[in-house]
């Protein structure tokens, strides 16, 4: 373990603003996952979806003011991989590191597929994997060209999705009091309704966290970006502050709305919580409107996993735990080689999921399922050493501090845990589980590899 605290500059070039990081820390977590796959939560949880909501939105805030702390400590493209390693060694780095570049490049192919998806159902002349392609070009070359361009690109993105959301909470709050046309107030007798508010009981709601909780990725992405900003710590400190509760905000708030407005039992599987929101409230086109605003959240999603995974595999080239071709930097301060690496990984995955959807490319979905979840843990880990060493060692780098050290830390590990343990007991969550636990035994098994031979060496 390294004891002390490096000093070392960024290689890359910078150029992100403080709106860009804000809204990427906002954006970042506003996916399909919430617009769509919130309907399998509600399922399964009923009105209780927004406790669902609420426990698994905790568990990720705290993990973002620990990886807050850590980044405006020690700014790093690599963020919690870099942690990893100066707090539990080089195998930590090597394997959070490569587990979170695998699952960036698997999901992107789900967020690509889905993308051309709705692209085809308004273009059906167009087939799907030529919308892919055309996805993958532009993408690829926003994150070739300087880093603004992916921030200008991630702003607006994120600046939609964020009024999409801001809109749905007023004209559901008005809904509810019976404010706009053709509605009546409907006071609590959805939430207290149709089975009371929990109508399958507590472990209604714990399938309701197990539902939501992976939604909340992406918001590590923030962390990575920082260090490509003009003032890394500053920069920081501000997205986290600003991104935990809102995000907390939108998500919690528009579960309530939804599930206050409309009985839970309304919703149909596949179609958006939202959607059947917005058509019993009397919003015309309500469902293309929805469709245009998840085809900008898979975009974004995209374009954000892009840039993510190339910046973790340039950092791990920088620590010699990838090839070291990657390491080339654009007059720009853009990793090119390592950006190229990551698209054509992403882009094989696209391909396995049009070809074979149903077979090897959802066993490579699998294998990321609960990574997350791994990723998360090494993260509060992490934070539990290096919090010591920074206030021994650079007391005034703790701009930024985790609440309720370290006993917050502790519990958020214990959740984590649970959360682990309760997928073992879910009949459609275990088959990920073991699957992301294979894929995880696999790369700290190599990273042992690794570090005995250099120490033979």
């Amino acid at each position: 373990m390294h004891d002390q605290l490096p000093s070392e500059s960024e290689p890359l070039g910078g150029g992100l603003k403080q709106r860009h990081l804000t809204m990427l820390g906002l954006g970042g977590v506003i996916g399909a996952g919430l617009f769509v796959g919130s309907g399998a939560g509600i399922a399964v949880a009923g009105p209780g979806i927004v406790v669902s909501y609420l426990i698994a939105g905790t568990l990720a805030m705290c993990v973002m003011r620990m990886l807050g702390e850590m980044s405006a400590a020690m700014p790093a493209s690599g963020s919690f991989s870099v942690h990893a390693e100066r707090a539990l060694g080089r195998w930590a780095g090597f394997s959070v590191g490569w587990l979170y570049w695998f699952l960036l490049v698997v999901v992107l192919a789900v967020e690509a597929t889905g993308a051309a998806q709705i692209a085809n159902g308004w273009a059906p002349g167009v087939p799907q994997w030529a919308w892919v392609l055309v996805f993958m070009l532009v993408f690829t070359g926003a994150n070739l060209a300087a880093v603004k361009n992916f921030g200008e690109f991630e702003f607006w993105f994120a600046a939609l999705k964020v009024f999409a959301i801001v809109a749905f909470l007023i004209l559901g709050t008005l809904a509810v009091f019976g404010v706009l046309p053709d509605t009546n107030p409907v006071g609590l007798t959805n939430l207290t309704g149709q089975g009371g508010f929990l109508p399958h009981g507590w472990q209604g709601v714990i399938s309701g966290v197990l539902a939501v909780v992976f939604a909340f990725g992406g918001l590590e992405v923030v962390t990575i970006a920082a260090a490509e900003s003009d003032d890394p710590v500053r920069a920081v400190s501000r997205a986290v502050r600003s991104a935990v509760f809102r995000i907390l905000f939108f998500y919690v708030g528009s579960m309530l709305v939804i599930v206050t407005v409309l009985p839970w039992t309304a919703q149909k599987a596949g179609i958006s919580p939202y959607v059947t929101v917005l058509d019993a409230i009397g919003v015309p086109s309500a469902g293309q409107i929805m469709n245009i605003v998840v085809f900008v959240a898979l975009l974004s999603a995209l374009n954000a996993n892009l840039y993510g995974s190339s910046r973790m595999v340039f950092s791990l080239a920088e620590r010699g735990e990838a090839p070291r071709a990657l390491l080339k930097v654009s007059g720009g301060g853009v990793p090119r080689r390592a950006v190229l690496a990551s698209v054509a990984f992403g882009f094989m995955s696209v391909l396995l999921n049009l070809e074979w959807p149903e077979s090897v490319f959802l066993y490579m979905l699998n294998s990321v399922g609960a990574v997350l979840l791994f990723v998360w843990a090494l993260i509060a880990a992490s934070q539990l050493r290096l919090r010591r060493l920074v206030e021994r060692e650079a007391p005034e780098r703790l701009v930024l501090r985790m609440w309720g050290f370290p006993w917050l830390t502790w519990v958020t590990l214990a959740a984590m845990a649970a959360v682990i343990g309760l997928m073992l007991t879910d009949d459609t969550a275990r088959p990920q589980l073991l699957w992301s636990t294979g894929a995880t035994a696999l790369v700290v098994a190599v990273a042992g590899v690794r570090e005995l031979r250099a120490r033979r060496a």
